[in-house]
C-alpha cells in the first residue's frame, strides 16, 4: 500500500509541476502583454498629439517632426473618426470593399467598435466639446501573436508531455511485467525438483503404510503444489482456452477452500443451470476464484458466509464471489487491483492484480468490485464473453 501511495504521490507531483509551468507561462505572458499594451497606448498618445499638431498647423509650422511621428507607425492599426463617426484617415489596415463607400462603411463600423471598447484617444478642436476627432487604435499584429503564443505553446507541449509520460509508464509497466513473468517461471522451475521428490516419497509411503488415510491428503496437497507450479509456468504466455464446465470449476474451488477455512465460515454455491460451458484455461481461472475466496475468508475473521454464483446470460457469463466480511473503504475501491496495494500486514498486493490480468488479458473478460461497504461485505464480479 505504501508503494502504491508513493507512485500516486509522484504522479500528483508531476501533474502539479505541469500545472505550475502552465500557469507560470500564462502569468508571464499576461504581464508581457500588459506592458506592450501600455507601450502601444503611449505611442498612440504621441501619434494623436502629432495628429492634433497637424490639424492646428499654419504656414509658419515646421511639419517635418510631425510627419516623421505620423509616418513612424508601421504596426498599430489606426482609424481616425470625426464627431459624426465618419472616417478621416486610417493606417495599417487592409480595408476590403468593392468601392470607396463600402470601404468607408467597413472602416467606420470598425472604428466605432473600437471606440465602444474604450480604445480611442479624443482630440478636441478649438476647445469645443462638440468638435473633436477620435483616434481609434487596435492591437498590433505582434501583440495579438504574443497573446496567442502561450496557448499555442501549451497546445504543443502538453500533448508531447502526455505522450512522453504515457510512454514512460508503459515502459515501466512492461518492465514490471517482464520481472513478474521471469519470477513466475523461475518459481515454477524451482518448485519442479522438490515436487518430484515429494511425489516419489508419497508413493513410498503408500507402499509402506497402505492404510494410512493421511497419505491420501498428502498426495492431494502434492498434486496441488504441482498445479500451482503449472500455473506459475503459464504466466506470461497466452494459454489456449478449452470448453470447460464453469459450475464444476467453481465447485472444485469451493470444496478446496472449504476444507481449509475456519469452521465458522459457510460456503454456498448458486448455479442457475446445471452446466455452463465456457472457453477457459481452467487452471488459471480456478486460481482467480481461489484468490477471491481466500481474500473473502481473510476479510471475515473466522465467521461469516461465502457465496459463489454463476449465471449464463444472453451474450456473457457472470460469476460473483460474495462475502459478509469487513468490506472495503470507498477510498480504496479504485486501488484494489493496483500492483502493490494491500490492506494486510504481510500482503504483497499482487493477488488481485494477477487475477485481473488473467481475466482481462487471457480470457478477454472483466473483473471489478460490484459492491462493498465497511461492515457489510464485498461482492466481486467477473464477466466473460461466451
Amino acid at each position: 500500500m505504501q508503494w502504491t501511495d508513493r507512485i500516486r504521490r509522484i504522479k500528483i507531483g508531476l501533474l502539479a509541476v505541469a500545472v505550475v509551468i502552465a500557469a507560470g507561462s500564462l502569468v508571464v505572458s499576461h504581464y508581457l502583454i500588459r506592458d506592450m499594451e501600455r507601450e502601444e497606448r503611449s505611442k498612440m498618445e504621441v501619434w494623436a498629439e502629432a495628429m492634433n499638431a497637424l490639424n492646428k498647423a499654419d504656414e509658419t509650422t515646421d511639419l517635418s517632426l510631425v510627419l516623421k511621428v505620423l509616418n513612424s507607425n508601421h504596426t498599430i492599426p489606426v482609424i481616425v473618426l470625426d464627431n459624426h463617426g465618419s472616417v478621416l484617415t486610417y493606417r495599417n489596415i487592409e480595408a476590403d470593399g468593392n468601392n470607396r463607400r463600402t470601404k468607408n462603411s467597413m472602416l467606420s463600423e470598425r472604428g466605432r467598435r473600437l471606440r465602444d471598447e474604450g480604445r480611442y484617444i479624443r482630440l478636441h478642436i478649438d476647445g469645443s466639446d462638440h468638435a473633436f476627432i477620435d483616434v481609434c487604435y487596435d492591437d498590433s499584429l505582434m501583440l495579438r501573436r504574443l497573446a496567442l503564443y502561450p496557448y499555442v505553446q501549451l497546445a504543443v507541449v502538453l500533448p508531447f508531455l502526455g505522450v512522453a509520460l504515457f510512454a514512460l509508464l508503459a515502459s515501466k509497466r512492461a518492465e514490471q511485467n517482464r520481472v513478474w513473468v521471469g519470477l513466475s517461471k523461475e518459481t515454477a522451475h524451482q518448485l519442479g525438483t522438490p515436487i518430484s521428490s515429494l511425489m516419489a516419497w508419497t508413493e513410498i509411503l503408500k507402499e509402506n503404510y497402505p492404510d494410512d488415510t493421511l497419505i491420501g491428503e498428502m498426495e492431494h496437497d502434492v498434486r496441488r503444489l504441482q498445479l500451482v507450479a503449472d500455473r506459475f509456468s503459464k504466466i506470461g504466455s497466452i494459454p489456449e482456452p478449452v470448453p470447460t464446465d464453469l459450475n464444476g470449476l467453481l465447485r472444485n474451488a469451493a470444496d478446496y477452500m472449504e476444507r481449509r477455512m475456519p469452521a465458522g465460515i459457510t460456503v454456498t454455491c448458486h448455479f442457475h443451470t446445471s452446466e455452463i460451458i465456457v472457453p477457459l484455461n481452467a487452471s488459471l481461472f480456478e486460481w482467480v476464484v481461489e484468490n477471491l475466496c481466500k481474500n473473502a475468508v481473510d476479510a471475515m475473521n473466522g465467521a461469516g458466509r461465502l457465496t459463489l454464483m454463476a449465471e449464463e446470460q444472453a451474450h456473457r457469463v457472470v460469476v460473483e464471489v460474495e462475502d459478509t466480511g469487513r468490506g472495503i473503504r470507498k477510498k480504496d475501491l479504485r486501488n484494489v487491483f493496483r500492483p502493490g496495494f494491500t490492506t494486510k500486514p504481510r500482503g504483497w498486493g499482487l493477488g488481485l492484480s494477477l487475477a485481473r490480468r488473467i481475466v482481462e488479458e487471457y480470457h478477454r473478460g472483466r473483473i471489478f468490485v460490484k459492491s462493498s461497504a465497511p461492515g457489510h461485505g464485498t461482492t466481486f464480479r467477473i464477466e466473460l464473453r461466451k
